[in-house]
Formats: C-alpha cells, sequence, structure tokens
C-alpha cells in the first residue's frame, strides 16, 4: 500500500492511517527519503494518529527515517502519538532518539515552521517573510 505524500510549501506531510508489512514500510521510507530530495523540502510531518501499536521494526524504521531525512536538510516532527504507542516504545527500549514529537498536527507544523525559519534557510522570499510577519 502507497502511502500518500503531501507537499505544504517546503513541508512535506505523510500520514500512517493503516498497519504496514515490513516491505511496505520499508517502501514508505524510500518514497519518503526520495521526495524530500526531490523537491528540497525543509520538514517533514509524520502524522501516527491512527497508529495505535508501533512494533520493534516500525519504531526503528520512524528513527532511521527521521536521521535520513535530517541529514538531507529537513526537520522531522512525529505528530500524534498515542500514550500506549510511547509507553511501548519506552518498555521496548525504542524510544525515537532525536525526534520531536507533538500531540497534533497543527502543533507539529507550526514547531516545523518555526524550526525552518530559525534555521534562515526557507525557500520563502524575503517579500514573502515580510508578508507572514505582518
Amino acid at each position: 500500500m502507497k502511502i500518500p505524500i503531501l507537499r505544504l510549501g517546503e513541508i512535506l506531510l505523510t500520514s500512517i492511517q493503516v498497519d504496514l508489512t515490513d516491505a511496505e514500510v520499508m517502501e514508505f521510507q524510500s518514497s519518503v527519503l526520495h521526495t524530500i530530495s526531490e523537491v528540497e523540502a525543509r520538514g517533514l510531518a509524520l502524522d501516527i494518529t491512527a497508529m495505535e501499536v508501533v512494533d520493534s521494526f516500525m519504531a526503528r524504521t520512524i528513527n532511521d527515517t527521521a536521521s535520513m531525512a535530517r541529514l538531507l536538510g529537513a526537520e522531522v516532527v512525529v505528530c500524534g502519538m498515542h500514550p500506549s504507542v510511547a509507553l511501548t516504545l519506552v518498555e521496548m527500549g525504542r524510544g525515537l532518539i532525536g525526534v520531536d514529537a507533538t500531540f497534533n498536527l497543527d502543533e507539529g507544523l507550526s514547531r516545523l515552521r518555526k524550526r525552518i525559519a530559525q534555521r534562515g534557510d526557507s525557500m520563502l522570499g524575503e517579500d514573502d517573510r515580510h508578508e507572514r510577519s505582518s
């Protein structure tokens, strides 16, 4: 199953809505990284609100994908993690290392925009920045 990856300006948004096989997880990772590189995305919001269970392979893949995305120049935020998922990750010793997490997608997008602006390499031109701050 192909997971959609949407572009919101300089941020990519993707949401895992179903359980994925290991092969689908690897296809997803490849697709996300290819898209980041292709469009030179500055941020990636990964919404996992629909996931009530995360196994160790998925946790490792999310970590690896985030690390690879950062190497490509994109900030990463995981949005909407259920408490049961967080508990499972900690119990497995698979916490999301180096990955920001937010309660919801709105907060995640806000955090990404802020971090991109702080880096100073936004694709927005000076005129666009002035318009947004007005």
